[in-house]
């Protein structure tokens, strides 16, 4: 028999329900207070069981906050399981479980604030003598705890350059380093929705205080420049950048601009590096709080460990900025407790609503923002996951200011910014805010960190602490198993000091970063047929929503289009496992945006290596921001059906998924994905990095996986270009002779029993002459498949998209299975995508003298002459002849679309 106090914490005595410190097998006996009670069910780690006697339909509590309502009478042991979670719990194959819930969640009720019992507050005592950190002082505004040169992106058209020409100052003696600040924003033809937040975040992130100096780069004819963060800065009263910058435009080609861009980093380096830290006050450190892969333990141990470290900061003048709007619904009245005044408290809830709004004009409530993850580990709904997150606000400590996303702090204190709950977006609005240093809670052991912002990762319990010793920096555990809260507080506070005075994190150790800015959202006010109520009493099923709008799978038949079966184009394929292809890829998919970096540093390592031997021509990663931090549904569908085009791709030979562990779409959730597309999981590689224990662990798992297999290497033979399925695209201007010529290519790949494949927001089919030598008429045609769909005929296909961002169609074309991309582009190139080689190719003159470099193929001459020459580039490439000068330079990138439907939580 097991004491109570050996397996159960109870987060306040009042509370009705307590959190089991460890998994608890059915037929386990506890003593509660001289009591013996035999569990009735297993009951996981960080899962809820009652302390008390239960009627149907009474509140169960934590922290006094009613999460639940009991579906029936519940007594003492009685194991608290709502659909959701007991959903979560079961897809995980757990044994001992019960057949039936034993509770539902607490409906969201708007909360209703009363303004004349609003507790306005005095802020923490400060301390008689302020403290002091080793800081790099700058000429206005706070010091920094780093020093680096940033090489900045205002959208994504400019990623790949700015992350090759950051790469090619690794190690230079700058300070501490030259790092990108790569982001998947601003790349659509017109104005997101986002703006106003990406201009802030580009503006905050130029102004913080860890840049000692930044190069702003751009290409032509961007929505997001470089002079419109000039604009935006004079326009919103941002103050000037005082270090040294520069503004970068891409006008030629790739090496080139790299070469130019470099010459303007160069005179920095040395000024940079000769800066010394000193001395400087703690009322210059900004704390950035933050959870991520939280648990159930995430309320009891680290946030309130955060909260009190920020707090320590407060008292020596500086400020602590809490986040991530749609994690703090449900414990409103925990965060109003004590505030500056009532402006402040209606500021909050008006950006609650504001929130709330916004994601249900795409059909959604923060009802679903914990991910199967948070499920598994506790935190049953939005109420249990907020009113834990809220815990990194001490109670004694006030509330005073709020402000929107990337806005500039107003000064110290405590702080509130709105941002979804997406840990990398939330992130990246308060680093633009000014925050030099980041607390982030985790009880999986999320091991996420930012490119010049160090990070602190606290974690919930010993147990996972020593799982994950590597990656993470703090034990929050240690108060479950005794060590009292202010020992703990003191010794965090110490690392802190340490830490802002240069000592390295765990993360900068482990060498990798990310960025993710809030993302675009489709829909700007309440849609017909799509939105509803924020109070989340209203919902609509996904097979409901307009086709259109959700995306819907479309039957996979061809255009009606005559073919015929002329001679086609000559290729050298591989036979692959008795497929003929044009390469045979080693894929490594990370199922989340966190798991991303640590992928794409395992498939350089295992391409440098040859983890795979022969039977791979080359190795892959998809790092992408989706599969946590975003909403289900619609855009969920889209998500998980492009991830399985990717693994079921005909050129991927050898497909491992790389988990976080915490994430909304994990390995097991993958796992039922393919059997539900009729594949067999045994076939992939699965890999854990918070499960198989940190970076090292996972990247052991990942090599042993590719070298079990002894599989021949391809066999080159004979085929022709009947044999691929190409997507063609355009952008930019486009003559009648290659509009024409284009429509030639895509005949003859069809003719000879290949598929071509259109995005039905390209270039092409907004073209009457294309459509009239490809169709035999000018009418407009409509898509014949989802975006990412795999069709079920070969031939003519149009895939449905909803939007204009270059890298999401390319990606769409990958999943549903084209080959190879062949885009004529006039004025400017583009991206390449990381698994579809993009060939690019140009009949106009200025784009061929401007960008020449660049190009894959100059075409000239009448239609068919066109026609050749882009045929003759897909047969080099799809021959493995000729490598894409974009795929060669390093301008590669990968991203899958939200669609319409999809937005950040």
């Amino acid at each position: 028999m097991l004491r109570f106090d050996e397996i159960g914490v109870l987060p306040e005595p009042e509370d009705n329900a307590a959190i089991c410190s460890r998994r608890l097998e059915a037929g386990t006996v506890i003593d509660f207070g001289g009591t013996p009670v035999t569990l009735p069910h297993t009951v996981l780690e960080g899962h809820r069981i009652v302390v008390r006697p239960v009627r149907a339909g009474e509140a169960i509590t934590s922290w006094q906050t009613p999460f639940a309502r009991a579906l029936r009478d519940l007594d003492v042991g009685d194991y608290v399981c709502t659909p959701p979670s007991l959903a979560a719990v079961s897809a995980r194959g757990v044994e001992g479980l019960p057949d039936e819930p034993s509770a539902s969640n607490e409906p969201l009720d708007p909360y209703a604030m009363d303004e004349n019992a609003l507790n306005f507050g005095r802020q923490v005592t400060s301390v008689e003598q302020p403290g002091t950190f080793l800081g790099y002082p700058r000429e206005r505004g706070p010091a920094g705890t780093r020093n680096h040169v940033v090489v900045m992106a205002t959208s994504s058209r400019s990623s790949g350059f700015v992350t090759e020409l950051a790469r090619r100052f690794d190690g230079a003696a700058a300070g501490d380093g030259v790092v990108p600040v790569a982001h998947t924003e601003g790349g659509e033809d017109g104005t997101p929705n986002n703006l106003h937040f990406l201009l802030a975040t580009l503006a905050g992130f130029a102004l913080n205080p860890n840049v000692g100096a930044v190069l702003i780069v751009d290409t032509e004819e961007d929505v997001v420049s470089g002079q419109a963060i000039r604009e935006f800065v004079a326009a919103q009263g941002y103050p000037e950048i005082l270090v040294p910058h520069a503004y970068f435009t891409r006008t030629g080609g790739f090496e080139a601009d790299l070469t130019a861009a470099g010459k303007l980093i160069e005179p920095w380096l040395p000024v940079v590096d000769a800066q010394q830290r000193v001395e400087v006050p703690l009322s210059d450190l900004l704390i950035a709080l933050q959870c991520g892969g939280s648990d159930a333990f995430s309320g009891i141990s680290a946030n309130p460990l955060a909260g009190n470290v920020g707090a320590e900061v407060i008292r020596h003048g500086g400020a602590a900025v809490l986040a991530e709007t749609d994690e703090l619904i449900g414990a409103e009245g925990y965060v109003l407790k004590n505030v500056r005044d009532l402006g402040t408290a209606r500021r909050f809830l008006e950006l609650v609503q504001s929130f709330k709004d916004r994601v249900g004009w795409h059909g959604h409530t923060a009802e679903g923002n914990p991910s199967g993850g948070n499920m598994y580990r506790g935190l049953y709904n939005i109420v249990l996951k907020s009113i834990g997150a809220a815990r990194k606000l001490p109670r004694e400590v006030r509330l005073d200011h709020v402000i929107d996303y990337a806005e500039p702090l107003p000064g110290t204190g405590y702080i509130f910014m709105n941002s979804p709950g997406n840990d990398l977006e939330s992130v990246a609005g308060q680093i633009a805010s000014g925050c030099n240093l980041i607390f982030f809670t985790t009880g999986n052991g999320s091991i996420t960190n930012f490119p010049f912002v160090p990070t602190l990762k606290f974690v919930t319990t010993t147990t996972r602490y020593e799982h994950l010793r590597a990656e993470m920096d703090v034990d929050a555990g240690r108060y479950l198993t005794g060590t009292p809260m202010d020992e703990l507080t003191a010794d965090t506070f110490d690392l802190t000091v340490r830490v802002a005075s240069g000592e390295r994190s765990a993360g900068e150790r482990a060498g990798h970063s990310q960025v993710s800015i809030w993302r675009n959202w489709r829909q700007s006010g309440p849609v017909e047929g799509i939105s509803i109520t924020t109070d989340g009493r209203m919902s609509r099923k996904l097979e409901d929503l307009p086709a259109e709008d959700r995306d819907a799978l479309l039957p996979g038949l061809p255009l009606d289009v005559p073919s015929t079966s002329e001679a086609a184009t000559a290729v050298k394929l591989l036979s692959v496992d008795d497929r003929q292809l044009p390469e045979a890829v080693g894929l490594i998919l990370p199922t989340s945006l966190c798991s991303g970096m640590i992928a794409l540093r395992l498939s350089a390592q295992a391409e440098a290596e040859k983890w795979a031997g022969d039977a791979v021509t080359r190795m892959v990663a998809l790092p992408h921001t989706e599969g946590c931090g975003s909403s289900g549904g619609a855009s969920e569908e889209t998500f998980a059906r492009t991830m399985l085009g990717y693994l079921l791709h005909p050129n991927t030979r050898m497909a491992l998924l790389l988990e976080h562990g915490c994430e909304k779409t994990h390995n097991d959730y993958f796992r039922a994905k393919l059997v539900e597309a009729g594949a067999d999981p045994s076939r992939f590689g699965w890999a854990s990095i918070q499960a198989d224990g940190g970076l090292d662990a996972v990247g052991e798992r990942v090599r042993d996986w590719f070298g079990s297999f002894d599989l021949p290497a391809p066999v080159e033979v004979d085929g022709d270009v009947g044999a691929l399925t190409v997507g063609l695209e355009a952008r930019g201007p486009l003559s009648d002779e290659t509009a024409e010529a284009l429509a030639l290519i895509g005949a003859e790949i069809v003719g000879a029993g290949g598929s071509v494949m259109l995005s039905s927001r390209g270039g092409l089919l907004e073209n009457k002459v294309f459509r009239t030598a490809a169709f035999g008429s000018t009418a407009e045609v409509g898509p014949t498949v989802a975006h990412g769909q795999r069709f079920a005929v070969p031939g003519w296909h149009v895939m449905r998209m909803p939007g204009t961002d270059w890298m999401e169609t390319a990606t769409g074309f990958g999943a549903g299975g084209v080959q190879q991309i062949l885009a004529h582009v006039a004025g400017g190139t583009l991206s390449a995508q990381r698994f579809v080689p993009v060939v690019e190719f140009s009949s106009d003159a200025e784009t061929v003298a401007k960008y020449g470099d660049d190009l894959d193929a100059v075409a000239a001459g009448d239609a068919a002459d066109q026609a050749r020459t882009g045929l003759e580039a897909i047969a080099a490439v799809a021959s493995r002849r000729q490598v894409p000068k974009a795929v060669a330079s390093g301008n590669v990138g990968f991203q899958i679309t939200r669609g319409l439907l999809g937005t950040s939580m």
